[in-house]
């Protein structure tokens, strides 16, 4: 499922709208598009999907705590993956006049980026934790449909000039 995005068709095509745009102006049209993008990133993170729209592959099974006498002693809940992950202390959106990343902050960043890359880690930070390859769940891309409201937006900007 390893995505590579070409966004030379899309820098281009958006360098040329934004060029259009005035300086001054520049910098809270990227803010804005960042904001915009971090949310329907966000949202699309609480969908459990991927850019191309499938489901995310779901977690492993975990078998319940018992005690010594192999009864049940507590349920592990199986809620949705990444429910912290996706908001704003973590997800974080910085633009300037010229740019604008949307990243993970902090140990969110390396959570993300074994799950956006499906690589190997720790299952805890605890040092005798065992270690599981985590299957790739892309955290961070874009749908068409994502893309399309970027280009919207610099159209949008460079009409109200």
């Amino acid at each position: 499922m390893s995505e590579d995005y070409d966004f030379t068709p899309l820098e281009a095509e958006l360098g040329r709208l934004i060029a259009a745009v005035a300086p001054d102006r520049r910098a809270g049209l990227a803010a804005r598009m960042g904001r915009e993008v971090r949310r329907a990133q966000a949202r699309r993170i609480a969908e459990q999907r991927n850019p191309d729209g499938s489901a995310f592959a779901p977690r492993k099974p975990r078998e319940p705590a018992r005690n010594k006498r192999g009864n049940i002693r507590r349920r592990v809940a199986a809620g949705p993956m990444f429910r912290k992950l996706r908001l704003g202390p973590w997800l974080r959106q910085k633009s300037g006049a010229n740019e604008v990343v949307i990243g993970f902050a902090g140990a969110a960043a390396r959570i993300g980026r074994v799950h956006q890359l499906g690589l190997r880690d720790r299952v805890t930070r605890d040092p005798g934790s065992p270690e599981t390859t985590y299957p790739q769940r892309i955290l961070l891309g874009f749908r068409q449909q994502d893309l399309d409201m970027l280009l919207a937006m610099a159209a949008d900007a460079i009409s109200r000039q």
